[in-house]
């Protein structure tokens, strides 16, 4: 049986806009690492509609939510709003069942420090993203 969670976010971080990333995710105040920043519910596409928002704008924030990458999820909350980088102060974690992301962070936090991830999902992983490939 699935566990129901209430939606929860520390109230120190906001959307602001970054120097060259658009908008971002910060903190107000320090952040100790192991520090569960936001738990967020998702809304699942089933895999017959994810040629449909390909094609849109929600191209560039939605989560694979099956090991086929077909069904895909938009994160409610800020999670969607959080930046890619490859030193990332954050990781996020998946909870298919539950239908909810976790964002932790994976070090201490200064105030007004940007919360990245690495939306390769391991903080390691140097894999490149789609959006850094030239078509």
């Amino acid at each position: 049986m699935a566990c129901f969670f209430y939606f929860m976010r520390l109230h120190c971080i906001n959307i602001s806009n970054t120097k060259d990333k658009g908008r971002g995710v910060f903190t107000e105040r320090f952040i100790e690492a192991g520090t569960i920043i936001e738990v967020a519910p998702v809304i699942m596409i089933p895999a017959s509609q994810k040629e449909f928002i390909d094609k849109t704008v929600l191209y560039d924030y939605y989560f694979n939510w099956s090991e086929d990458d077909e069904t895909i999820a938009i994160a409610l909350g800020f999670v969607s709003i959080y930046n890619h980088s490859y030193e990332p102060n954050c990781r996020y974690l998946t909870y298919y069942e539950d239908q909810k992301i976790e964002v932790i962070t994976i070090r201490d936090i200064e105030p007004g420090e940007e919360l990245i991830f690495n939306y390769n999902w391991e903080p390691e992983d140097r894999t490149q993203l789609w959006f850094n490939v030239i078509k």
